[in-house]
């Protein structure tokens, strides 16, 4: 069962206790992430997050990591669009020498310049391997058509100006704001004893400042009439990596369950109608799906494809008729009710595994501020009907809303080909 509570500085922290298992899973979350940046200081909460482990007033960087390496642990972190998570996986036995880690990360980080200038070379490295690599660097480029004029679009890594132009002054001003008890949420699943647990957290995080100016969500994220933008890169490369992308839905959407089912129905694994028929019957792809990703005010969903320069008409062209056919005729019943038991599997399978029950505990409490109990979310599957999915499928039938990306070795008129 899940409980919350909070420290003594307004902390919120969320527990499930799991005696079944021998490990334990903790995540420091920070409503810090692109939403919340300035032009200015673009990426400066990936920033944050490479330099909490260049070094505390305690440890070295070296023995941040050996300190939870020695007893069988690892740690690591992660930044997205609308929070920061560092988090630390450890046998029961020592999950409180593990936090304590987190804890000094949080509290003590030294910020040194030199460290700072430094990691900035590495970052724009990091920068460099993200766009050598174009199916990831397309998902960047088409979140940015999708998002333009909003906070969503910022680039979470930023780009080399903006973090070349942040300096120390700049982080501990963004730790003010960002990094106050009342926008972080600790998270804990696996075994361990409550009541230690607590009183480690209260010893160790109980000097996070509070801000008086609460805020119950991140910064808005304006509804922006959409604009479709359609890019196309010229590489020197053998493939074209094709990306076809606009408004999804957000997390507390009444269409959050019936948009997951429509993105797997269309594209969510071999069995889907994308994957067998530009794949499988004509052979225009190797790789091939559909996703949606909600946020807290917004969403977005995306249809990538790899495919031969040549075959890219046919692709596009296919991958349209998919979609026309999904809106003009009710999805079969068994259709939907194998989707319904696909999510079904994912989900309770990630249940397994007591990192992913924190990462979505954890984020759950930071960015809605609430819980979904495993019998809500399966009963929201079960409740979407073939006439949800047909309704909404032909708002994704209007393929003039569509930003697209195209990333090849010729150039692209994606206006065109979106016709």
């Amino acid at each position: 069962m899940i409980q919350t509570y909070q420290l003594s500085n307004g902390l919120t922290v969320v527990t499930e206790n799991l005696p079944h298992v021998a490990s334990a899973t903790a995540g420091v979350w920070v409503r810090a992430g692109a939403v919340e940046e300035k032009p200015k200081i673009f990426g400066i909460s990936h920033f944050i997050e490479h330099m909490m482990f260049k070094g505390t007033e305690n440890r070295t960087y070296r023995q941040l990591s050996e300190d939870v390496e020695k007893f069988g642990g690892n740690m690591n972190a992660f930044t997205g669009k609308e929070s920061t998570c560092y988090y630390v996986k450890s046998l029961s036995a020592h999950l409180t020498e593990s936090i304590d880690v987190l804890a000094d990360m949080m509290t003590h980080s030294l910020y040194d310049a030199a460290e700072m200038e430094k990691e900035k070379n590495v970052i724009i490295e990091e920068m460099k391997m993200i766009e050598d690599v174009p199916d990831d660097f397309g998902q960047d480029l088409i979140t940015e058509a999708i998002f333009e004029g909003t906070p969503l679009a910022n680039r979470t890594i930023g780009s080399r100006e903006s973090v070349r132009g942040i300096y120390r002054a700049d982080i501990m001003q963004y730790l003010s704001e960002r990094y106050t008890a009342d926008k972080i949420v600790v998270s804990v699943a696996g075994q361990f004893d409550e009541a230690v647990l607590r009183e480690m957290l209260e010893k160790s995080l109980g000097e996070v400042p509070a801000d008086a100016r609460k805020q119950g969500k991140q910064v808005s994220v304006p509804l922006l009439p959409r604009v479709p933008h359609r890019i196309s890169q010229k590489r020197d490369i053998e493939q074209t990596h094709l990306f076809l992308g606009t408004k999804g839905v957000a997390f507390e959407d009444d269409d959050f369950y019936a948009l997951t089912l429509y993105s797997s129905i269309l594209g969510g694994g071999m069995s889907s109608r994308l994957f067998q028929s530009v794949r499988e019957e004509k052979g225009l792809a190797y790789s091939i799906y559909a996703s949606d990703a909600p946020f807290v005010d917004d969403g977005q969903f995306v249809i990538y494809a790899g495919v031969a320069d040549e075959k890219l008409v046919a692709a596009v062209g296919a991958i349209k008729e998919e979609i026309l056919l999904l809106a003009e005729t009710d999805v079969p019943s068994d259709e939907l009710s194998r989707v319904k038991e696909q999510f079904k599997g994912s989900y309770i399978f990630r249940r397994e595994n007591n990192s992913s029950r924190m990462l979505q505990a954890g984020r759950n409490m930071l960015l809605l501020g609430k819980q979904y109990t495993e019998d809500e979310i399966l009963n929201g599957i079960d409740a979407v009907t073939a006439a949800d999915i047909r309704r909404l499928s032909q708002n994704y039938a209007d393929f003039s809303s569509y930003s697209a990306v195209a990333i090849g070795g010729r150039d692209v008129d994606m206006d065109r080909l979106l016709k």
